[in-house]
């Protein structure tokens, strides 16, 4: 095969799932690793794809920018590792919860399976499907229908009609980004109308995002900064980034992977600043200082 039709292959993979991985490419084009990481670096070069480590992704400055799920898996993971551990604990035994798409949420629904009794809502066929493999009696799992997307979410007319039927305790929510004026949003407009229903169908709101989502604006807005009751991210956020949030949302969760010997996640907690602001550590009883 002529590097020009590698490079063409390469290009349409990138385009259809939003991104691909050196060891993929080896594998389905038969060439070297040094062969792909040259096609990789000459279609940067070209401005038409993205290079990130272990692989490429699509162009992420538009805001209809949408990568897939197999790419969005390789980023952040100790990241999303943490904030999926912090998440599950605000989910109660014996409650409904509705669950949105995404390489975040799916490790959230991994931890899911160990809470008894719940009835977990979501538009996202991977969690729905480790949910289901878990093969617990106690738990019922509803996929919603609809058209799949690149992330792998189910949307549209089917899915928001399903979801319009519902009453839940808590969402679990996760978003493509997330602005100080255009609050948590998505790149996909059905996508956006499908969450923005779920999030509707909850009693309480838990956005899970990651730092590097913070500036992120995708092209339709799911919910505003201020309707979540509470944030979970990462210890990366800048402090112009905190303050913003921490002004915003009730609760603002910093989740850090384990220090040595922990099993559970480092969490720092920023109660809202229109009330008496306080820090609290995981494991602590009161607070450990104010702001």
């Amino acid at each position: 095969m002529l590097a020009r039709q590698r490079q063409a292959y390469i290009l349409e993979r990138v385009r259809e799932d939003g991104g691909v991985r050196v060891s993929d490419l080896v594998r389905e084009l038969g060439v070297s690793d040094m062969t792909i990481r040259r096609d990789l670096e000459h279609l940067h070069d070209q401005g038409l794809i993205e290079k990130v480590h272990g692989g490429a992704t699509a162009l992420s400055g538009s805001a209809q920018f949408e990568p897939g799920f197999a790419a969005k898996s390789s980023l952040q993971q100790l990241e999303k590792a943490a904030i999926a551990d912090a998440a599950v604990t605000y989910v109660e035994p014996g409650t409904a919860i509705g669950i949105s798409a995404g390489t975040t949420t799916y490790a959230i629904a991994r931890r899911l399976v160990d809470i008894p009794g719940l009835t977990v809502v979501t538009n996202s066929p991977r969690a729905a499907d480790v949910l289901h493999e878990a093969g617990r009696a106690d738990q019922t799992i509803i996929l919603t229908g609809g058209v799949r997307t690149p992330s792998d979410a189910l949307v549209g007319p089917f899915a928001v009609s399903a979801l319009r039927s519902v009453h839940l305790d808590l969402v679990l929510l996760g978003v493509h980004g997330m602005d100080e004026h255009s609050g948590f949003t998505s790149p996909n407009l059905l996508e956006a109308e499908t969450d923005r229903t779920l999030v509707e169908a909850s009693r309480r709101l838990v956005v899970v995002a990651d730092h590097t989502k913070w500036g992120v604006v995708g092209l339709s807005s799911i919910a505003r900064l201020d309707q979540a009751d509470v944030l979970i991210t990462d210890g990366h956020l800048d402090p112009l980034a905190r303050d913003i949030l921490a002004g915003q949302i009730r609760e603002l969760v910093e989740a850090r992977p384990p220090e040595a010997g922990a099993t559970r996640p480092n969490l720092v907690v920023s109660a809202d600043r229109r009330d008496p602001r306080a820090i609290f550590a995981a494991g602590q009883l009161g607070p450990l200082g104010h702001g």
